[in-house]
Formats: structure tokens, C-alpha cells, sequence
């Protein structure tokens, strides 16, 4: 028992060769369709087919190692859809999505091994436990155990400012720690991919400052991890992409650089906050 502590579980499942020439996230056509739920008039005719709600359409994205990609558009774009399907809990209706070069529909848990998933989600978290036992356990779903599991916590929460909150309960948290959690939960496997869902909404100004300064720097620059980062916030992307794709009601609007699109995303949010 002991000559196996801090060591780190190798998988059994063969991931395939890639290349860091080649795009680590790649999506190929990928549309999801969602039923829409049944209303009480339809619950009184079962035999009418639902109606379905188009949450993506064909859409077609790649992401490079060392390559940030903000994803941009009004609620309901599609945004978290597809970030949903990138780290395998949500099947595509059709289309491809690779993470590293796996498929993620047809080999979810290898995917899931090559990505790390910043979803600002209190309920995921065991909140009588404290941060550091949190970590632990998430640590350990990772295949990450001993001396090896308290480096990498002790590592990944100096990294998101949470070295002083480590022993406190989960439920003693402020909403913006917990926030920082989640991120730090995402970096424990030191993934190839990373998946950014709203990942500063609620921090402080500072807080939020430094993380961007992280990720762009650290994980990006100096780390060279590809990272999908979904905001709301076009000050955001506009400072930290490389590359802006713009969602709009499912579909992939239009991909390049802040400046180049910024005419029609600021257009596109126009529209939507004129919307009743």
C-alpha cells in the first residue's frame, strides 16, 4: 500500500497520437436538438409529436494548443451547449467533437481525461467537507492519490488565491471562493483542454483581473493549453482572446479576432438587449 502512495493511476485506455501542430479541440459540423418539454394541452394528445428546439447548428470550430478562443453571444446563443457537448455530457444530435484528438460521444471518460471542465456549480461540491477535502475526493476521481494529490492541491490552490480557505467548509465559502474552487477543481489533472463557462461572473474586479491574467499567461502563454472560454463580458474577450466566435441562436456567426468582429458583436448584443 504504501509503495503505491503518490503515485498516479495509469489508464488503460489509449488515447490516440496527436500532434501540437494539430488542433486540440476540433468541432466538425455539430448540431444539437433538443424536445421541447410537453405542455398540458400536449400531455392531453401524447400522439402529437413534440416539438424540437434547435440548440446549435451546424457548427465548426477549432482550438490550437497555446490558443484562447472566447465564445461570445446573448443568453440562450448556445454557448454552454456547446461546452456541455465538448466535455462529454451532452450527446451531439449529429456532427463531431474532438478533445485531443478523441471522439467525445463515442469515448466520453478518455475525453473527460484530456479536459478540464470550470462549470460555476455550488451543487457538484460536498459542502460539509472542507476545500482541501473537496480537492481530495475530485482528486482521486482524476486518478490522483498520495503525496502526488497534496502537490497538486497545494499547487492549483495558490494559484487561484485559496491557500488561506483551504481548511474551511465548503458551505463557509463566499460565492466568489467557491467560484474560485471550481477552477481549481478543472486545473487538478493539468489537462491539455480547458473549458470555461462564465469563469469570473462572480468575482471582484481584482479577483476577476488576476484570474484573466492567469489563464492568459500562465495556463496559455506559458503552458501552452487550449482554452475555450465562454463570457458575457466583451471587455473580457476583447483583452484575453486570440480568436472571438460569435453565437447567435445556435449557430457560428462568425469566427477571428476581436477587432475584426467587433462591429457586428456589439450589433448583435444591440439587438438583443432591444428585445422585450
Amino acid at each position: 500500500m504504501g509503495g503505491t502512495a503518490g503515485r498516479r493511476r495509469v489508464s488503460t485506455v489509449t488515447s490516440p497520437v496527436t500532434s501540437l501542430d494539430l488542433p486540440r479541440v476540433v468541432v466538425r459540423d455539430l448540431s444539437k436538438t433538443f424536445r421541447a418539454r410537453r405542455s398540458l394541452a400536449s400531455l392531453l394528445r401524447p400522439w402529437r409529436p413534440r416539438a424540437k428546439i434547435c440548440a446549435l447548428s451546424n457548427v465548426d470550430l477549432t482550438v490550437s494548443a497555446g490558443e484562447l478562443v472566447a465564445l461570445v453571444g446573448p443568453n440562450g446563443a448556445g454557448k454552454t451547449t456547446l461546452l456541455k457537448i465538448l466535455a462529454a455530457l451532452v450527446r451531439p444530435t449529429a456532427g463531431t467533437a474532438l478533445i485531443d484528438g478523441i471522439d467525445v460521444a463515442r469515448c466520453p471518460a478518455a475525453a473527460r481525461a484530456r479536459m478540464g471542465y470550470v462549470l460555476i456549480d455550488d451543487r457538484s461540491f460536498f459542502w460539509r467537507l472542507t476545500a482541501r477535502d473537496n480537492l481530495r475526493f475530485f482528486s482521486a476521481l482524476q486518478g490522483i492519490f498520495g503525496g502526488a494529490a497534496v502537490a497538486r492541491i497545494r499547487e492549483v490552490v495558490s494559484l487561484v488565491g485559496l491557500s488561506a480557505e483551504i481548511d474551511r467548509p465548503f458551505m463557509d465559502l463566499s460565492s466568489g471562493q467557491r467560484q474560485r474552487m471550481s477552477i481549481a477543481r478543472g486545473l487538478l489533472a493539468d489537462p491539455p483542454v480547458l473549458l470555461f463557462d462564465e469563469a469570473t461572473r462572480s468575482l471582484d474586479p481584482g479577483r476577476a483581473m488576476r484570474l484573466r491574467r492567469i489563464i492568459r499567461e500562465v495556463l496559455v502563454e506559458s503552458n501552452q493549453k487550449a482554452v475555450l472560454f465562454a463570457t458575457h463580458d466583451l471587455d473580457e474577450a476583447k483583452t484575453m482572446a486570440d480568436r472571438v466566435g460569435l453565437i447567435v441562436e445556435g449557430r457560428l456567426a462568425a469566427v477571428g479576432s476581436y477587432s475584426s468582429l467587433e462591429t457586428e458583436i456589439e450589433s448583435v448584443f444591440a439587438s438583443a438587449e432591444a428585445e422585450p
